[in-house]
């Protein structure tokens, strides 16, 4: 089956590695056979977005997906836009049977939309966390469960039917860099199966999302976003909260209401509706409420309250601890 591949992020290149026969893991879902091999469906053309300064030296900047794309040796172009005559030259060259589109970051329009099979891979269980952000969004509101679901792309945003879809639970000590691999994987699990379904000649059964359950995932401000992958950093700035493990719910609460968080930070994190059960500390170095979504105020207060108990064990109270504001109910 001709395929072209649409994708711009990590987790794009991840599926794109699996589509062209790169690593491709253990095989989870026992679906992969001998008439499903690594590759069978090696995209024809990528797209994927021109090359953007990025760092302190504003250095132009190639996508994860264009990097991954010269390394499997596959055929490239990072157009403009997507939906110009020169795009849409290429891909009526390539003839393809069905476009993926991944974390491409960019409308699809018409007249790719009705012209041809899209299928989008999301990293959610749709209709939650439509957007920018499902894995990161999915940490910070304290979800038990996430997921991939493959989608039929259509002019909303991530509104259009369902074919495929599994779940993954989010772990006590999930971060956005484990999580994130485990999905990678589901993801490319199910795309092969899809495809491989219709190289068969089947066709795929859609489910309309119930537009009743939809929330969005809006994207991480870069002020308070994290670059890191491997798990959380402390800044003076803030990070991003899906560093944050889930476990920080275990921890003693105070039952203080928590308008944002009062160390200042360049924006204050303030966590969602869904998110309000996750623990509240008193943080020592303001001798005021701090939110668990905040790791650089999660980090201070635990080793000052670490600090605390030491010297009240003793009888004695440490001397650069102010009292914390009494809770209240």
């Amino acid at each position: 089956m001709r395929t072209v591949f649409l994708g711009t992020s990590d987790f794009a290149a991840a599926l794109l590695e699996r589509l062209a026969g790169g690593p491709a893991g253990p095989d989870r879902s026992g679906t992969r056979g001998l008439e499903d091999p690594v590759g069978q469906h090696r995209p024809a053309l990528v797209i994927t977005r021109p090359d953007r300064p990025a760092g302190r030296g504003r250095k132009l900047t190639s996508p994860p997906v264009a990097g991954a794309a010269r390394a499997l040796g596959l055929r490239l172009a990072q157009p403009e836009s997507v939906n110009g005559p020169d795009a849409q030259e290429l891909i009526a060259e390539v003839a393809p049977d069905v476009l993926v589109v991944c974390a491409f970051g960019a409308l699809v329009k018409e007249p790719l939309l009705s012209g041809y099979e899209l299928l989008n891979v999301h990293p959610s269980l749709l209709p939650r966390w439509r957007g920018a952000a499902p894995i990161e969004r999915a940490i910070m509101a304290g979800d038990e469960r996430t997921g991939v679901s493959i989608m039929r792309l259509t002019a909303g945003l991530d509104s259009g039917p369902v074919c495929l879809a599994r779940s993954e639970p989010i772990l006590a000590q999930d971060t956005f860099g484990s999580l994130a691999p485990r999905l990678q994987q589901s993801g490319g699990e199910l795309l092969v199966s899809a495809l491989d379904a219709l190289d068969r000649g089947e066709r795929l059964s859609f489910a309309e999302q119930d537009e009743r359950l939809a929330t969005y995932a809006e994207k991480i401000p870069r002020p308070t976003a994290c670059s890191t992958r491997a798990g959380p950093r402390s800044s003076s700035s803030g990070s991003c909260a899906p560093c944050i493990p889930t476990s920080a719910r275990a921890w003693p609460s105070l039952t203080e209401p928590l308008s944002a968080c009062s160390v200042r930070h360049s924006r204050p994190v303030r966590p969602p509706a869904s998110a309000c059960t996750r623990a509240r500390v008193a943080c020592y170095s303001t001798a005021q409420t701090a939110c668990w979504s905040c790791w650089w105020c999660s980090r201070r207060a635990s080793v000052r309250w670490t600090r605390a108990r030491s010297y009240a064990a003793m009888g004695l109270r440490a001397p650069d601890d102010p009292a914390p504001r009494a809770a209240q109910g």
